[in-house]
């Protein structure tokens, strides 16, 4: 299959989450977090495909999906906490001393963190920061079970299609 066919297929599976994910409420008690299921693209994307390709579909599913689901502050949100949550998952990545799940976890405490950090900014208000404890515990939670679901999947693809030591 060619890379191009592989590009299509994962932004349409992100984008897919994405509908999914404004269409069910995943409501866990604290406003605004939600499961991050396009994460499993995303992670899946820079395992299978390389960095610039993840990162590449990953912007583009913000942008999609803002203009499909969301609105102009959605896309302001999710392009500061996709760019921060993929760039400190391709750190911890290439540093081979973390695993999928650990990676998963900590990109989506820095997908909260970076989120927080743009509406403190827009609103102008530090106070929001008083806000990111509970933010951070649900991003490692969902960051844990989107690490756990990405490497099952990874682990069920073909030997020939990737390099399972990564894992």
């Amino acid at each position: 299959m060619k890379k191009t066919a592989f590009y299509g297929l994962f932004l349409a599976l992100a984008l897919i989450c994405s509908y999914i994910e404004s269409l069910i409420p995943f409501y866990f008690g604290i406003p605004g977090v939600k499961l991050g299921l396009t994460n499993i693209v995303v992670i899946l994307m820079l395992y299978y495909m390389g960095a610039k390709s993840a990162f590449l579909i990953s912007m583009l599913r913000i942008l999609l999906a803002g203009l499909l689901f969301g609105n102009l502050f959605s896309i302001l949100y999710s392009l500061a906490g996709g760019v921060f949550s993929f760039l400190c998952m391709l750190l911890l990545k290439r540093t081979g001393r973390f695993k999928i799940i650990s990676i998963s976890a900590a990109g989506g405490a820095a997908h909260n963190l970076a989120q927080i950090t743009v509406a403190a900014a827009v609103v102008e208000n530090r106070n929001l920061f008083l806000y990111y404890p509970l933010l951070l515990a649900a991003g490692v939670v969902t960051g844990i079970l989107i690490g756990a679901a990405a490497q099952e999947i990874l682990l069920r693809l073909p030997p020939d299609l990737m390099n399972k030591e990564n894992l």
